[in-house]
């Protein structure tokens, strides 16, 4: 890909961060949206031969985690450690191919946000003061009196706390020009409406200082110089995107250099007042360049409001995906939230979209042109000579690529899906008008290889263009042509494929009773079984135990990502009594300490084992061993009589995760 006209050397950049997700433990289709919204982003860049760093994470701080752990009677990192393999679990079933996951409670996150906050402070942007107003627990956000709505949180609707704690503030004031000039005077804030909300809700009605610090519990990054502190969650939050680059507050890494500024911001429209206002302005104050863009999406609605498992209207998406497989749902989420507006689900919205766009209309050209072309050619087509009457389609296919281009540009997913089902409508149209089944019985082979190609050219761009919105049935698609995905956009005009050598293709999506979907939805969301659904998983089961033994050592990724590696620190170590195989180990991860019991004794003493770092799996089940809870498994390698550690191969903080 040439830029002006010359030649590059080196990718591009394009650097895409969402948010990071609070590990609720349950998740619902309003948090895919987003995240699935930004994978088609940097998939398309992808395609286009950038590279692309897509970051995504968790946001494990505050008071609703530590409230959670205490009700659950574990600590607070064991808490979010149980919660973090499920979210990891859900982008994998959707196939979003993040670059890096990052967890504020990691080590490295941890240490700079300190060092990032000790910074501000030296700078004398951030004081120490007294908080005094309005906190929504769950938003981790504070209000003043005029921002709430009927006297509760204008973002979740939920009751409000009156605090009053000593806090450091940032002295978000001072920068309130600049902050204005930027959303005011240039387009780094998108939709449009999100300015005028910012600007007249916020800047102009007086920005105030805000508070980030807290003394009123404890679940946080402490600051350093006041042990009584710790970070309020939106500063910890918001650093992600620069510290997911090795940025640490004092240097700066590769990463950081390569990648930032962030080419784009993506998110709900609920936290958009952080990412606009608070986060430039701390930015500036840190002499860092902001990122280029901020797109502030709408809700998913159900029912007419915002998608929320606290309302109790959640749709699960591990069953949706389960039923009807991750392009459809992927689809559905892309097709049907318009830019910068809200959107509605209903399970009957998105069964009908799957009968009539990805059944009907995608899935029946596809499998009629392929069965087509086995049938008159044996599946093998060349380019001829053009008519008038493949004009319009063909001028279609050439202009499709630029147009799906404009709008992924604007980051508008939405009416790039439109303009590729454009095009299959119209190949669909193009078979009534040519009608294929005539020209065989005509014996007009020329023209009906002619009907064919262009079909197939069709179907191959709109296969390729597809790619990175629904992956899969995109590799579908190009395998029936007996092609591979491309790695750039070369070849996305017509013409550029000279002959085919195409294979049937089954119903890229079968066909639903939408009647009784509807009703089987309504089942599980009420946890209820359906009698037919037992059956089934008994006959899957009856399966599963005659798949051969070569199968069974198979697993999938998602089963891999379940499994937490992190580095671990050996702090003491003493052999189990009665035990000669057995020692017992004392190491730390990040800031907890856990005992470990290992039958290593023959080949390592304790004495060799104190101070080594090594890999432990975090979420294996403790068990009792000769009355000693062992919490987890350090991981070694075995060749006959040998046995070693696993050990990371140079010197990283414990707690840091092995991905």
């Amino acid at each position: 890909m040439a830029t002006n006209g010359k030649k590059k050397t080196e990718k591009e950049k394009f650097y895409l961060t969402t948010p990071i997700y609070y590990p609720s433990g349950k998740w619902h289709l309003g948090h895919c949206y987003t995240t699935v919204y930004g994978d088609a982003i940097a998939r398309f860049k992808r395609m286009e031969g950038y590279d692309v760093f897509y970051l995504t994470g968790t946001d494990e701080h505050g008071q609703k985690i530590e409230k959670r752990a205490e009700s659950a009677g574990v600590s607070p990192k064991k808490f979010v450690d149980g919660l973090v393999g499920e979210i990891k679990e859900l982008w994998g079933a959707l196939n979003v191919s993040y670059t890096k996951f990052i967890r504020t409670t990691d080590d490295y996150h941890v240490k700079a946000v300190q060092n990032i906050f000790k910074k501000l402070y030296d700078k004398g942007d951030i004081y120490k003061s007294k908080y005094k107003g309005k906190y929504c627990t769950p938003c981790e956000a504070f209000w003043t009196e005029s921002q709430l709505v009927d006297g509760k949180c204008p973002d979740c609707g939920r009751e409000v706390q009156e605090t009053e704690e000593e806090s450091y503030f940032f002295k978000l004031s001072k920068y309130a020009p600049q902050v204005r000039k930027l959303l005011t005077e240039t387009d780094f804030l998108q939709p449009e409406s999100r300015v005028n909300e910012m600007v007249n809700n916020f800047i102009d009605a007086g920005l105030e200082d805000v508070a980030v610090s807290r003394t009123s519990f404890t679940w946080g990054v402490p600051v350093e110089f006041d042990k009584g502190h710790i970070v309020y969650v939106w500063i910890d939050a918001l650093s992600n995107y620069i510290t997911a680059l090795g940025y640490n507050g004092e240097s700066e890494s590769a990463d950081m250099n390569r990648f930032w500024p962030a080419d784009l911001h993506l998110m709900a429209k609920e936290i958009v007042r952080f990412h606009s206002i608070i986060w430039p302005a701390m930015l500036m104050a840190l002499d860092l360049p902001l990122p280029k863009k901020v797109v502030g999406h709408g809700w998913l609605l159900f029912g007419g409001d915002k998608m929320s498992k606290s309302k109790g209207n959640v749709v699960d998406p591990f069953i949706l995906k389960e039923r009807y497989g991750a392009d459809a749902l992927r689809y559905y989420l892309l097709r049907a939230m318009p830019f910068g507006s809200d959107g509605a689900y209903t399970s009957e919205a998105l069964l009908t979209r799957i009968n009539s766009e990805l059944c009907n209309d995608l899935g029946n050209l596809v499998r009629r042109t392929m069965k087509m072309n086995e049938q008159y050619f044996a599946g093998k087509l060349s380019k001829g000579a053009e008519s008038a009457d493949d004009a319009a389609i063909i001028a279609k296919a050439n202009a499709l690529y630029g147009a799906v281009k404009a709008d992924m540009d604007a980051y508008r997913p939405q009416q790039a899906l439109e303009k590729i089902f454009d095009l299959v409508g119209m190949a669909n149209k193009y078979i009534d008008l040519t009608k294929p089944w005539a020209l065989v019985k005509e014996n007009n082979t020329e023209r009906l290889n002619q009907v064919l190609y262009v079909l197939t050219e069709s179907i191959r761009i709109i296969g390729v263009l597809l790619l990175p919105f629904v992956p899969e049935t995109g590799e579908k698609i190009l395998a029936s042509l007996k092609l591979t995905p491309p790695k750039t956009n070369e070849g996305l005009s017509y013409g550029a494929v000279k002959t085919y050598n195409t294979v049937a293709l089954d119903a890229l999506f079968p066909r639903l009773n939408v009647e009784k979907e509807l009703e089987e939805l309504e089942k599980l969301a009420s946890g209820k079984k359906d009698e037919k659904e037992s059956v089934k998983k008994e006959e899957k089961k009856e399966e599963n135990k005659q798949v051969s033994e070569q199968d069974n050592n198979y697993i999938t990724i998602d089963e891999f990502f379940r499994t937490q590696l992190k580095v671990a620190e050996v702090l003491a170590c003493e052999k189990v009594e009665k035990a000669d195989k057995l020692l017992k180990l004392t190491v730390k991860v990040g800031e907890e300490e856990r005992t470990v019991v290992s039958g290593i004794a023959k080949y390592y003493t304790p004495e060799e084992m104190v101070g080594k770092r090594v890999v432990l799996v975090c979420n294996l089940k403790p068990r009792n061993m000769r009355g000693i809870i062992s919490e987890g498994m350090i991981l070694c390698a075995s060749e006959g009589d040998k046995l070693t550690l696993v050990t990371p191969e140079t010197a990283i903080g414990s707690g840091a995760e092995v991905c």
